[in-house]
């Protein structure tokens, strides 16, 4: 079983940046796959971006302003975001496997 907590976000106004972390416990060991994705009000939760193996991938949506990154020693996963547009407005949730976390609220104004 592995938990993740995910922490970062915040208010901030468009334009502006906030990273994003998530934390893995538990059995982590073998992961290979690590995402983070997100849900807007009234809407369905969706794919960001994601860490498969030595690849990372990106919505189109996001793509040029969100960088994801891991720090294995730390079993950490983090999700920069610049360049903040109100649309990013969302739950964001860190995935890794089959795994999500509660979400961490990004709002921009």
């Amino acid at each position: 079983h592995v938990q993740l907590v995910e922490s970062g976000g915040g208010s901030v106004q468009a334009g502006g940046s906030l990273r994003l972390s998530c934390h893995a416990s538990g059995d982590t060991n073998g992961m290979n796959s690590l995402a983070w994705f997100r849900q807007a009000p009234g809407k369905e939760r969706e794919w960001v971006a994601g860490i498969y193996g030595d690849r990372r991938h990106y919505d189109d949506s996001v793509k040029g302003r969100f960088t994801v990154s891991q720090d294995n020693a730390e079993n950490m996963v983090y999700l920069q975001m610049n360049s903040l547009k109100p649309e990013d407005t969302a739950m964001y949730y860190c995935a890794a496997e089959a795994y999500l976390g509660q979400g961490t609220q990004v709002t921009v104004s």
